[in-house]
């Protein structure tokens, strides 16, 4: 690809704190790449710090987070905040795993753009990223 336009879409997931579980994230990375992103998988146990870090070294355009351990209320604003704090506020968040409803409002004002409970197909996830990521020449 020549155009810088036509790129592919870059999406970093990342599993933050302490949860060791891991399969949901992998599959969503598989699943992205078939549907034509560019996706950079982080591993598990990653820190905000790590996560910010792992997002600007790749210039990504959108990052998801997996997690399942319950600690989202804590790290997911950290990871926004770090985004923010960097100059990263094009970049697209979003999260997924097992979030209370409740949780998901505070969340979307700490910068979570959306958040993709249990069940949601990878369809989902990509038509939601396509109509939602700011391109990098914007």
């Amino acid at each position: 690809m020549t155009d810088a336009s036509a790129r592919p879409i870059k999406v970093l997931i990342a599993k933050p704190g302490l949860d060791g579980h891991d399969r949901g994230a992998k599959v969503l990375a598989r699943g992205l790449r078939d549907e034509g992103f560019e996706v950079i998988y982080t591993g598990l146990r990653q820190t905000p710090e790590m996560v910010v870090s792992a997002a600007l070294q790749e210039d990504v355009d959108v990052v998801g987070l997996s997690i399942l351990s319950g600690a989202h209320m804590t790290l997911l604003p950290k990871i926004t905040a770090g985004l923010h704090e960097r100059g990263m506020d094009d970049v697209l968040v979003t999260a997924g795993g097992i979030i209370p409803d409740d949780d998901i409002p505070q969340l979307e004002q700490a910068g979570v753009a959306r958040v993709f409970g249990p069940g949601t197909t990878i369809r989902e996830v990509a038509e939601y990223i396509r109509a939602n990521v700011k391109s990098r020449g914007a």
